[in-house]
């Protein structure tokens, strides 16, 4: 088991309010699976991503990855999880304004233990994103489809293992969206763990599995049969 929840609690201490958002949260993901993690706004559905993608500690429980407690690990160590093992795509893109796509892309290998190659690897991972061809682009230079490609990109660039979507395709046209799902799809063929956080049922059903969490706890757990998966094409944009 790659990902291992166990009776995972998340509070928020606000002046001395304390807000329960997760509630004894139990999850399996194995290695190589594309789940999707669906909920109306207020669910708990992100702040179960963030709990997973080591942004935000549980209250209580425990995390197991790959097999190892992360209750004791040190902030350094989480950090180096979340840089080597982890990428993360955003609805917002969060891409660094009046900078070049190529050095978006090179951005998370200033914080990476192995120094070589930097400029090579964002150009591996923005040609498997069909963008080889804006790498001297400025990041307000292109589309948001085009940012959307970028920041995926840069969340492959340290070669993760497991790879978070949040919302990827909630500021997107239909035609970018269905390139970014195509993308999403394609890397987990290649083998990479899709984990995607959306509203959207439609999104969703790109998914092999799909998790659903209302009022902080799950209530549905089931695979996608491959005749009701929904499968995008890429769009030029």
């Amino acid at each position: 088991m790659l990902i291992e929840l166990k009776n995972i609690v998340k509070n928020y201490d606000n002046g001395g309010i304390i807000t329960r958002v997760l509630h004894g949260v139990n999850l399996g993901v194995e290695d190589g699976e594309f789940i999707a993690i669906i909920g109306p706004s207020g669910s708990g559905k992100s702040t179960l991503m963030h709990t997973i993608g080591f942004l935000d500690r549980p209250t209580e429980g425990d995390y197991l990855f790959n097999g190892e407690n992360t209750k004791d690990f040190t902030d350094d160590e989480l950090a180096r999880i979340r840089n080597e093992r982890i990428g993360f795509v955003f609805q917002s893109f969060n891409l660094l304004p009046r900078t070049t796509v190529l050095d978006n892309v090179m951005l998370p290998l200033f914080y990476s233990t192995n120094k070589k190659g930097h400029e090579h690897k964002a150009k591996v991972a923005l040609e498997a994103v069909g963008l080889g061809d804006r790498l001297q682009f400025m990041s307000n230079q292109i589309s948001g489809g085009q940012k959307q490609r970028v920041a995926i990109a840069r969340a492959l660039v340290c070669d993760p293992k497991v790879i978070f979507a949040d919302e990827p395709t909630g500021n997107l046209d239909s035609k970018s969206g269905s390139t970014v799902m195509h993308i999403l799809e394609k890397l987990n063929k290649e083998g990479r763990t899709i984990i995607l956080v959306t509203h959207d049922m439609n999104v969703a059903l790109h998914a092999k599995r799909i998790v659903t969490i209302r009022d902080g706890e799950i209530v549905k757990d089931q695979p996608i049969p491959e005749s009701e998966r929904v499968h995008s094409k890429a769009v030029s944009d």
